[in-house]
């Protein structure tokens, strides 16, 4: 997420001609840094760059210092991430459909990492146990990066991660790639089904990133913003980085990325209930 934040910032900047300051505030699944945002003012210069976790906060936080639905408002999906889901070689599977057949017939002694409850291997993992019926032990890390190694190490099963942090492992033959959970195959690995290819009906979770503004920003800057993170995403230049780093853009108008979001939200909640997710 601070590399998106980077590579977007840099760019507004240049077309904006208004420097745009990155400044990390991690923790609570994003609950930090969402609090500083609401309560900034609302003119447009404090924005807040948030993942896939966003979506679920409303859920899975209790006592919020502010209201994620109410008190922010979304500028712009600004683009996906790809992921894989990859299994440790020594699990004797090599489909989608074996790895439910194998946790169906040993129920609980699967394991999967994530970065933490609420992040987005936990979310994605928790849809395909949901969708699958499957029982797979949530292991959850302080960040993406020990989960990893535990997996290769062999003291995990299996995780959903970003291409760019698995693709060098599955090439070596120390990661086992499945499928990608999202709703396209990956252009890195275009032989990878996607989960809903391998057999799992309905099943497509994109990991994104998106901008939110406070809520009683003018739509006026909520709109000029919005334009620029499009005509950004989809500059020739920036598409080649994001492509490297494994990803895509997503950016569209505000009133389908408002649309998204709530949908997103409606979602994920169903999930949070069903799998009794909540904040770390």
């Amino acid at each position: 997420m601070d590399l998106t934040a980077r590579m977007v910032a840099l760019k507004l900047s240049e077309r904006l001609g208004q420097q745009f300051v990155v400044e990390n505030r991690p923790g609570a699944g994003g609950a930090l840094g969402g609090e500083l945002v609401a309560k900034a003012p609302p003119d447009g210069y404090t924005l807040l760059t948030a993942s896939i976790a966003y979506a679920v906060i409303p859920s899975s936080h209790r006592n919020l210092p502010y209201d994620p639905v109410h008190d922010l408002t979304p500028v712009a999906v600004m683009m996906n991430t790809s992921n894989v889901l990859v299994v440790h070689p020594s699990l004797p599977v090599k489909s989608v459909g074996e790895l439910i057949a194998f946790a169906k017939a040993h129920p609980g002694e699967l394991t999967y990492s994530s970065s933490g409850n609420g992040g987005a291997a936990h979310l994605m993992v928790e849809a395909f146990k949901l969708a699958t019926g499957t029982d797979i032990l949530h292991v959850p890390y302080k960040g993406a990066g020990p989960g990893l190694v535990d997996l290769l190490a062999g003291r995990i099963s299996l995780t959903v991660t970003t291409i760019a942090a698995a693709a060098g492992y599955i090439k070596q033959g120390r990661l086992r790639a499945l499928a990608t959970p999202g709703a396209r195959r990956l252009s890195a690995m275009p032989e990878l089904p996607t989960i809903a290819e391998a057999g799992v009906r309905g099943y497509a979770v994109d990991n994104w990133y998106a901008m939110f503004a406070p809520a009683a920003t003018p739509p006026d800057v909520l709109a000029l913003l919005n334009g620029e993170i499009i005509k950004a995403v989809h500059a020739p230049d920036l598409k080649d980085r994001l492509a490297v780093n494994g990803l895509e853009p997503a950016a569209e108008p505000l009133v389908n990325t408002n649309a998204y979001i709530k949908a997103e939200m409606a979602r994920w909640a169903k999930v949070v209930k069903a799998a009794k997710i909540t904040a770390e």
